[in-house]
């Protein structure tokens, strides 16, 4: 509990360091200030200044207290030759921040501080924030293809699929939040994806524009779910309880509202032991979506024959 409290604070502190509110040589609250305004014991202050510390951000100043170092995160780190950075090698860094800290830590200037640069340079490879998170998302996409030869059967396709990303969704739990459907970001290695659905459901009796429907239903099921491993490691981390352990803290409120005998079902399911972990629920989602494409193909293929009967 108390290790996801000071990475909180420190993540506080550091977001009002990366946004210019503190600047270079600026005090920032010290162990005392930090106890009253978190309500935190004073080691955990102290943890939360030390972990500044170690990343850069800040430093020690005799008769003055903690201040903001030179260059916010920078400083502390061996100058790397700025020669020698490439765009992958900043994507990179950009996603293993993102996988740590969720896709909120990103900031250029914080990327920048990890790779030991000034920030500035970074902009010779990407022109913002919003073509980097483009290239995180090209780049993790990337990891894992589509097996080539494909599965045989429309079925298997479109599983393969979504099990693949719900695979990288689970890895990089900031994808899907980062991921839209109505304003898609056009990249080759997503494009791959729709391409997959669209040739295993080319031939059973659907125009281009039900198959276009498939294609990004499935996607947007899959996604739906894994939205949610972002909120659930961000919890996490600012709770130090599991999903578990949290719901064993809600018990004495669920037994309150089922006392009322208002809800004879949710009773029964209160009082049993269900899985609902978010892999069960996409297993299950999944399986029921794709018996109804099932339904659906071949409804229309019956449908295709009797009219050739006539």
């Amino acid at each position: 509990m108390t290790d996801a409290i000071y990475q909180q604070i420190a993540r506080e502190i550091r977001a009002r360091i990366e946004s210019g509110e503190l600047r270079p040589g600026d005090r920032v609250p010290s162990t005392r200030e930090i106890t009253v305004t978190w309500d935190v014991a004073m080691a955990t202050a102290t943890k939360a200044l030390a972990t500044l510390r170690t990343e850069g951000f800040v430093r020690p100043v005799a008769g003055v207290g903690t201040v903001v170092s030179a260059e916010g995160g920078a400083a502390a780190r061996p100058r790397a030759q700025e020669t020698d950075l490439t765009g992958e090698r900043l994507v990179m860094t950009a996603v293993r921040l993102a996988d740590r800290e969720g896709l909120d830590a990103v900031s250029m200037r914080r990327v920048a501080s990890q790779l030991g640069v000034a920030t500035m340079s970074l902009y010779r490879h990407v022109e913002n924030k919003d073509e980097l998170v483009l290239r995180m998302i090209d780049h993790v996409l990337r990891e894992e293809e589509l097996p080539d030869p494909a599965p045989g059967t429309w079925r298997e396709r479109l599983e393969v699929c979504a099990r693949l990303q719900w695979g990288l969704f689970q890895e990089h739990a900031w994808l899907a939040p980062a991921m839209s459907m109505t304003r898609p970001q056009l990249l080759p290695s997503a494009v791959a994806h729709t391409e997959w659905i669209l040739q295993a459901l080319d031939g059973k009796g659907l125009d281009l524009e039900e198959m276009m429907h498939a294609a990004v239903t499935v996607f947007g099921f899959v996604r739906g779910v894994a939205v949610n491993i972002e909120q659930e490691a961000e919890q996490r981390r600012d709770t130090g309880m599991t999903g578990d352990e949290w719901m064993t803290q809600q018990a004495p409120a669920l037994l309150d509202i089922v006392a009322t005998g208002r809800f004879p079902m949710f009773s029964r399911v209160v009082r049993s032991e269900l899985d609902m972990e978010l892999d069960t629920l996409f297993e299950f989602g999944l399986a029921r979506m794709l018996d109804g494409i099932g339904e659906w193909i071949s409804g229309r293929s019956t449908l295709t024959e009797g009219r050739t009967g006539m």
